[in-house]
């Protein structure tokens, strides 16, 4: 005997969705409640669906008095892609400019980095000055036993 699995929160969105759009009407939570079961959504659950549905955007939701109000119509929802869109478009020339500012930095930056026989001498002495300080700290750390702070310090 295999349990049947519920439907996911995605689905149930899905079914409650279509509950607003194939109505166009308003309703409230209660009568979500009675018309869920029929799509598949359990009636405990229509509430929380409900809910993600309201903070999506994808259905609004209205206090009249003392009743609250759930509607969402087809149309609402492609102005609500609508505007996505826009957004994402514009995010996207912004990055597209950013990436050129970007480019436009890096190729100045390496306008003084030209592979040169100077520029090589140059590094190579960096290398070896940072070897003898290396060289030099390792030395130290060999004569800090006999720091004569550290032996104050220690008396």
């Amino acid at each position: 005997m295999s349990k049947k699995r519920g439907l996911s929160l995605d689905e149930k969105r899905e079914k409650m969705l279509q509950i607003f759009y194939e109505s166009q009407d308003f309703f409230l939570l209660k009568e979500l409640e009675k018309l869920g079961p029929r799509k598949g959504v359990i009636s405990q659950s229509v509430k929380d669906v409900v809910q993600s549905l309201v903070d999506d955007d994808l259905v609004s939701k209205e206090k009249i008095g003392t009743s609250v109000y759930f509607w969402s119509l087809p149309s609402c929802a492609g102005n609500q892609l609508r505007n996505v869109y826009r957004k994402l478009e514009s995010d996207l020339q912004t990055s597209k400019n950013r990436l050129e500012e970007l480019t436009e930095q890096s190729n100045e930056l390496k306008k003084g980095r030209e592979e040169s026989e100077e520029r090589e001498e140059a590094l190579a002495k960096l290398k070896a000055i940072e070897l003898k300080h290396k060289e030099l700290k390792d030395e130290m750390v060999q004569y800090a036993d006999n720091d004569p702070a550290a032996f104050e310090a220690m008396s």
